[in-house]
C-alpha cells in the first residue's frame, strides 16, 4: 500500500542509510551507493560528498539523482525520491557535525568529524528538490 504524503515525508526524515542512484555514463548502469542524507518534511534533502568523488561528478553531470530508503521492521517499507539538484555548495564543518550526529552515537561524533574533516578532502553539500516519489508499506508479511 502506498504511503500518504505525510507518512512518506516522515519516513524519509528518519535516519536511514539510503541508496543513492545517479546516471553514471553512457553504456553503464546507474552508479548506486549507500549514503547518509538529511531531510525535513516539506523541504529539500541534502547529501555531503567529495567534490571530485565519482558520485559528486556524476551528480554534477546528470543534474539530478534519486535516493531510496527502506526498512524491514516492524513492517517492510520503502520510500524512493528523485529530483533535480537545486544547489551545490562547499560543505561546512557544522554540516558535517549535523549529518554525523544524525547517524552516529553522540560519543562518536567528535572523533568522526575530526577524522573526516581532515581526511576526506574537499566536500560539497548537494541539495535535491524531491520531485517524484514512490513508496509502499507491505504490512506484516
Amino acid at each position: 500500500m502506498a504511503l500518504t504524503r505525510a507518512e512518506r515525508e516522515q519516513f524519509l526524515a528518519e535516519p536511514h542509510v539510503a541508496a543513492l542512484a545517479v546516471d553514471a555514463a553512457e553504456g553503464r548502469a546507474p552508479l548506486t551507493v549507500p549514503i547518509w542524507y538529511q531531510y525535513a518534511p516539506g523541504g529539500d534533502l541534502w547529501i555531503m560528498t567529495g567534490r571530485d568523488s565519482r558520485k559528486g561528478t556524476a551528480i554534477a553531470r546528470a543534474g539530478r539523482f534519486s535516493l531510496m530508503a527502506d526498512r524491514v521492521e516492524p513492517t517492510i517499507r520503502y520510500v524512493s525520491v528523485e529530483g533535480p539538484v537545486v544547489a551545490t555548495l562547499p560543505a561546512t564543518r557544522e554540516q558535517l557535525v549535523e549529518i554525523a550526529s544524525r547517524y552516529l552515537p553522540a560519543e562518536k561524533v567528535d572523533g568522526y568529524v575530526d577524522y573526516a574533516w581532515k581526511e576526506h578532502g574537499e566536500q560539497v553539500v548537494i541539495h535535491m528538490r524531491p520531485e517524484r516519489w514512490l513508496s509502499s508499506d507491505l504490512g506484516n508479511l
